[in-house]
């Protein structure tokens, strides 16, 4: 299997499932502006999106979005625990928080990236995010993990998309539960490499 990402992006997510889950995967990396892989593909026609992650199955189809990759990836390696049982409640759990991840934080970030975005609207973001951060920081108190003592794709993602904030003019230490989980995971050593791996260390 073939993951296409670009570093630091929300492919980072997969790419820490896949090493958490000890699955080896292929990579190929994307320039997100030029639109065009590390070997010089149009990934236009990879991904008509446009969007990084694509996984890129043996058989040769491919996935998109990132919550739907992390989930297939711990699939394959249902003893890393990664993803609770199907049918259980805490399998629904982990699908409520990768929905959260991806609408109410993933695209509140988009536009703060962007430099045509007004910075009237940059700073309605911020403060969006800010109401989502004191709620999550709730959530984690007492916890290591969402899900508690055991992590889970979804702390993956959750990870990947925090990391945006200094990014984005957003101090994280005001968030004590939120800074302390992001110095946890950050500390495990399957995500390491996966921050080595794509230079952002």
């Amino acid at each position: 299997m073939k993951l296409y990402y670009a570093p630091g992006a929300c492919s980072l997510s997969p790419h820490i499932v896949s090493r958490e889950a000890g699955i080896n995967l292929e990579f190929e990396q994307v320039d997100n502006r030029e639109k065009k892989t590390k070997s010089g593909k149009d990934y236009w026609t990879i991904n008509p999106k446009g969007q990084v992650p694509v996984l890129e199955l043996d058989n040769g189809e491919r996935l998109t979005e990132g919550p739907v990759i992390v989930q297939y990836l711990a699939e394959q390696k249902p003893a890393s625990g990664l993803l609770p049982a199907s049918g259980s409640i805490d399998r629904y759990r982990v699908q409520e928080w990768l929905n959260f991840v991806t609408s109410e934080l993933h695209k509140t970030y988009g536009p703060i990236f962007r430099p045509t975005t007004p910075e009237e609207f940059k700073r309605i973001s911020r403060e969006n995010l800010g109401k989502r951060f004191d709620w999550i920081d709730k959530q984690l108190a007492g916890k290591q993990y969402l899900m508690g003592d055991k992590f889970t794709v979804a702390d993956a993602y959750l990870f990947t998309v925090l990391r945006w904030s200094p990014r984005v003019d957003v101090d994280l230490s005001k968030w004590p539960n939120i800074k302390a989980y992001m110095d946890r995971v950050a500390a495990r050593p399957k995500v390491q490499e996966a921050l080595k791996a794509e230079g952002l260390q």
